[in-house]
């Protein structure tokens, strides 16, 4: 009899957890995916038909237009939004950001991971603390800094901003990675004749590929979608604003309809959703082939 109430109860609970798990994965599909959903539906509703049925989660396909992304894409020139120059802006500082970003941090995390010196345990923790510090705090002093310099209206001089937001960070990140790497693979590598900057590049780096994608798509994210000191460092040059800049200033408008607003607001967020889908089954790739090499 207990055996049988035993079997009874792991059957119960096996059959209400299954349907539980169901019941949370589709909640969190529709708080997800809705919102997006609507925006994009939105996007291609004509604005007649938003201001007779704003609350409407379907449209007919004969009624779906596209003239809100080409209002949008369009240069400011030709009566235009300009948001086809504002995503070149935004590629440029997110990719140079993602460059620098990974330049300066792998042969910091390497030192903290691999390197014995006075403090080591320390610095990560310092490299954490200083990500810590509110963006607000270093806005006033960056720019002045950058005025001096005159970059205060530059793409390059937006990108080291970014670099030195991300980089202590992604110094830590990395070396959370790097530490789990055995050092029997560097001592292997010592033996064949590779100096410490041939190991760290033949043997270090690709087996740190997964970090270093997953740590490039955080950086990327970040200088994508920043605000802030866009604005401070952009505000007065409209031709070098990125996307997100454009954003808020299409957002502030008036005159613009909605429907561009939302459609602005899908040239945003699509390439960061395509992104992270490519790069997620890279770093599955990633996984898989270092594990076929060893």
């Amino acid at each position: 009899m207990t055996r049988k109430a035993a079997l009874t109860r792991a059957r119960f609970e096996e059959r209400f957890f299954g349907v539980a798990r169901w019941c949370v994965i589709a909640f969190l599909v529709v708080i997800t995916v809705l919102p997006f959903y609507y925006m994009l539906l939105l996007s291609l509703k004509p604005i007649d038909a938003l201001l007779v049925d704003p609350g409407s989660l379907w449209v007919s396909a004969r009624d779906l237009t596209l003239d809100t992304y080409r209002n949008v894409l369009k240069s400011s020139d030709a009566g235009g939004q300009g948001f086809l120059g504002f995503l070149a802006n935004s590629a440029l500082v997110s990719l140079g950001t993602v460059a620098l970003t990974l330049v300066a941090a792998v042969p910091g995390a390497y030192a903290v991971s691999r390197l014995k010196f006075f403090g080591h345990r320390q610095v990560s923790a310092l490299f954490l603390a200083v990500y810590l510090f509110p963006a607000t705090l270093l806005a006033v002093p960056l720019f002045v800094i950058f005025a001096r310099l005159g970059l205060s209206s530059s793409l390059v001089g937006l990108a080291v901003v970014y670099v030195a937001q991300t980089v202590p960070v992604s110094i830590y990140m990395l070396k959370n990675y790097l530490v789990t790497i055995p050092y029997s693979v560097e001592e292997a590598a010592a033996l064949d004749g590779c100096s410490r900057l041939q190991t760290l590049r033949k043997v270090i780096l690709p087996l740190a590929l997964p970090s270093l994608m997953a740590t490039g798509l955080y950086v990327f994210m970040i200088a994508w979608n920043e605000f802030l000191f866009a604005l401070l460092f952009l505000a007065a040059s409209p031709g070098k604003w990125t996307v997100s800049l454009g954003l808020a200033q299409l957002s502030n408008g008036i005159e613009v309809p909605k429907t561009v607003l939302m459609a602005g607001s899908v040239v945003l967020t699509v390439p960061v959703v395509l992104l992270f889908f490519a790069a997620e089954r890279l770093l599955t790739e990633g996984l898989t082939s270092g594990a076929d090499k060893s």
